[in-house]
């Protein structure tokens, strides 16, 4: 069995599940999302780039709805026993398919909860869900129901965040010698994966924001990163994963002569960094680390050029993304407690200028002060 966790704690986890379902009203439970059935099963598969899903039932009884592709992937990695398959061929329908395994399951009538806000569960697939269960049982959104169980991660859970941070800093490491002047962006980019990959990590969920000159003020991968000039910026948005879970970083490195006005957006972005970071306790609201964020770069002269959002949780997530909800902009009222993961990540982009900086990384929220997972330039990355 490929389990990266026990048995005792998959049964715990099920247990949560189950009871909140039992508060929401919920007969059945579809989950679509990888990162729920990673999170609840161990099953560990890109399969939902087709169509698949598992079902929980509140008699406890879990059942895997895949394909033949990924009928061994589900005997190895998952706790789950009960795994159907649906059949490729023209005219397919899924839909009836998972129809037809909740019958079996004495779902007609009753309320199910299905988990809609999934990558894997586009348009076309959620009109096919809904036109086959319409009549068959009283449908509910439950996208939120496994996000909100994991999103305070167990002590192993932890484990894998920390060794995700190392693998994370050893990526740094190689961005800071490499990031020179002639150096290709991509082949940075490779050496980084490297020595994640080499380390027994794994590759991310999300591609790298990685770029010179004005592509350094790109948030988003683009293809065809360039060369770094011998007068640059290199904006490098990256992420150790172990596990599936997450630990990013963020900031920028210039070479040739600085300019001062790099040095203080440096001093803007880690301060803003360390406010957050201070502010990343229990009992405060996500909302509060956007808000002294915002204050703190205002202060700094930069009011014009901060985004609106500076970070989100992480954990065990899938492609496309490695963002995860809540995420982190005014008025969240989301509860920090202890055991959240949250990548908090501080951006200026002046586009006057054509100017970029930033420094993010990821922390645990424990009983006091935060806790690190990786460690982001606190100067100006300069060479």
């Amino acid at each position: 069995m490929t389990l990266h966790f026990t048995r005792e704690e998959f049964a715990a986890r099920k247990t949560a599940a189950l009871r909140s379902m039992a508060e929401a009203g919920l007969d059945g439970l579809v989950m679509f999302r990888p990162d729920s059935l990673y999170w609840l099963t161990g099953y560990d598969s890109e399969g939902f780039v087709m169509f698949q899903c598992g079902y929980l039932g509140t008699d406890g009884r879990l059942v895997l709805l895949i394909r033949s592709a990924d009928r061994v992937q589900a005997r190895l990695t998952s706790v789950v026993d009960d795994a159907r398959e649906w059949v490729d061929r023209e005219g397919a329908n899924p839909g009836e398919d998972l129809r037809d395994l909740l019958d079996g399951m004495g779902c007609r009538g009753k309320r199910v909860g299905i988990e809609y806000h999934a990558y894997g569960l586009t348009a076309q697939r959620g009109k096919m869900v809904d036109a086959a269960l319409d009549g068959f049982c009283d449908l509910a959104d439950a996208s939120d129901l496994i996000r909100l169980l994991h999103l305070v991660k167990s002590p192993a859970e932890l484990e894998y965040v920390r060794k995700a941070g190392i693998h994370c800093d050893a990526a740094r490491d190689v961005a800071n010698r490499l990031c020179v002047p002639g150096e290709s962006v991509g082949a940075v980019y490779g050496e980084m994966q490297k020595a994640i990959l080499a380390g027994d990590g794994d590759p991310s969920a999300s591609r790298w924001p990685m770029g010179a000159g004005e592509e350094a003020m790109f948030v988003r991968y683009h293809t065809g990163m360039g060369v770094i000039g011998e007068q640059d910026q290199v904006m490098l948005e990256f992420a150790g994963t172990h596990r599936h879970y997450h630990a990013a970083m963020q900031y920028v490195v210039v070479t040739g002569k600085v300019d001062p006005r790099h040095e203080r957006m440096t001093a803007a972005c880690t301060a803003a960094l360390d406010a957050c970071e201070g502010m990343l306790r229990p009992g405060n609201a996500v909302g509060e680390v956007f808000d002294i964020h915002a204050k703190v770069m205002t202060e700094q002269g930069f009011g014009d050029a901060y985004l609106h959002a500076c970070g989100y949780t992480q954990g065990a997530m899938y492609p496309p993304t490695w963002m995860d909800w809540p995420m982190i902009y005014s008025g969240n009222p989301q509860i920090l407690a202890p055991g959240m993961v949250f990548f908090m990540h501080m951006n200026l982009l002046d586009r006057e200028t054509g100017l970029a900086m930033s420094a993010g990384e990821t922390a645990i929220v424990t009983e006091g002060a935060c806790e690190p997972v990786n460690h982001v330039p606190r100067e100006l990355a300069a060479n």
